[in-house]
């Protein structure tokens, strides 16, 4: 259980580094796209009229990402329980916390684009998290004494 509680908090944080490189993709893609086909963002801009956007799979991979991660952390809190490493749950807690605030920051965001700087951010503590809850996979909690000395003493 312990190294699969690592492996998934590894695969968090190796996700959301992922998710930031797919969405610089297809940003900086979209911007070529604008730059390059002499094309304009407007308000009645559809789907259909962003065809051909270079590094339009970015965002594509980032949404599938953010169902990814959310997946784990739900998975990664479950297994926190069985894996009886000290301070494990409240890691695998913290996680799953942050990737619920992400979703509520990016949901929020499309009404107030302000607050996509504290997507990113929160993106970095999510990563932080991941890292840190994996490291915590390797810390050897107390070990009781064995039954037979125990009852000697």
């Amino acid at each position: 259980m312990r190294a699969t509680y690592k492996a998934l908090a590894h695969s968090i944080a190796g996700l959301v580094a992922i998710q930031a490189a797919a969405i610089a993709l297809w940003v900086f893609g979209l911007l070529n796209w604008i730059d390059e086909e002499k094309k304009s963002l407007t308000p009645q801009l559809s789907e259909d009229r962003l065809e051909g956007v270079t590094g339009s799979v970015g965002i594509a991979i980032h949404s599938f990402g953010a169902i990814a991660v959310a997946l784990l952390a739900i998975i990664l809190l479950i297994i926190s329980f069985f894996a009886k490493i000290p301070g494990g749950v409240k890691w695998a807690g913290f996680i799953f916390l942050a990737v619920l605030f992400q979703w509520v920051i990016a949901i929020v965001s499309f009404g107030v684009p302000g607050l996509g700087f504290l997507h990113g951010i929160n993106a970095l503590v999510i990563a932080w998290l991941g890292w840190r809850a994996a490291k915590q996979a390797s810390v050897v909690g107390d070990v009781a004494p064995p039954a037979e000395a125990a009852v000697a003493h």
